[in-house]
């Protein structure tokens, strides 16, 4: 039989460790992250309101949905979705991680499930979730494809996959490497590999090959002058987020 795939890149997991106990601190390393998070919400949101049919002003719009975020990192992603009523459990195979969630998580009274494990044993362990977050992750593991099947058969047929990324173009080195680590030091220099960046074609490709039905990309543009971030139809240059599902 032949050996599978981990999708787990252990030189990246110790980045994301290192840094572990800053994710709450808003001026900190996952500064970027922080500013980034009111726009990727409001993608996500959008999404899963459209797909589950789920009106957002109620008070609970998400109450009976499983969500997997998966490398949920200190739970910047798992404790809105909380709020919103769903049943969360954020997994990150950076096991400093998940002390922190767990504390910031307990501070704000929120139930949610943090694991340190991986997609290919949550599948192992027969999880199937409504909904998978898979934000800001792909970059960092050795096999995309490998990594996306564990995430498809961890969706019941139906199920939502979100996944964003960075774009592989010289306009993506000026600003995530060169900018966002070497100038404004956002982030310690080495976070990002360039060479693994994936083109939104390409993940479409990769989505396709998983299993999944790509239905939506859209790029997270950063506005200099409002210094907020956008959601965009056209700019995919840097940023972006794909929506894809599960065919029944």
């Amino acid at each position: 039989m032949q050996e599978k795939l981990t999708t787990v890149d252990p030189a990246e997991v110790a980045k994301f460790e290192a840094m572990a106990l800053e994710w709450w601190d808003l001026e900190g390393k996952f500064k970027p992250l922080h500013m980034l998070n009111p726009c990727r919400l409001d993608y996500i949101t959008q999404q899963i309101a459209t797909e589950f049919n789920k009106n957002l002003k109620e008070r609970l719009p998400f109450k009976g949905l499983r969500i997997l975020d998966i490398g949920c990192g200190g739970g910047l992603l798992c404790e809105p979705m909380a709020r919103l009523g769903a049943d969360v459990v954020g997994a990150d195979a950076a096991k400093n991680n998940i002390p922190v969630a767990q504390i910031h998580a307990q501070k704000q009274s929120l139930e949610i499930d943090y694991r340190h494990t991986t997609a290919e044993d949550l599948e192992k362990e027969g999880e199937v979730f409504d909904i998978i977050l898979n934000m800001e992750v792909i970059e960092h593991v050795p096999h995309p494809l490998a990594y996306l099947s564990a995430c498809h058969q961890l969706l019941r047929p139906g199920g939502l996959h979100i996944c964003s990324t960075l774009n592989r173009n010289l306009k993506s080195f000026a600003y995530a490497i060169i900018g966002a680590e070497w100038i404004m030091q956002w982030l310690p220099k080495g976070t990002h590999d360039w060479k693994k960046f994936i083109t939104p074609d390409e993940l479409f490709k990769l989505l396709s090959h998983a299993g999944f039905e790509p239905l939506d990309r859209k790029g997270f543009v950063f506005k200099k002058l409002e210094w907020s971030w956008s959601v965009s139809v056209e700019n995919l240059d840097v940023n972006y987020v794909t929506t894809s599902k599960k065919p029944l």
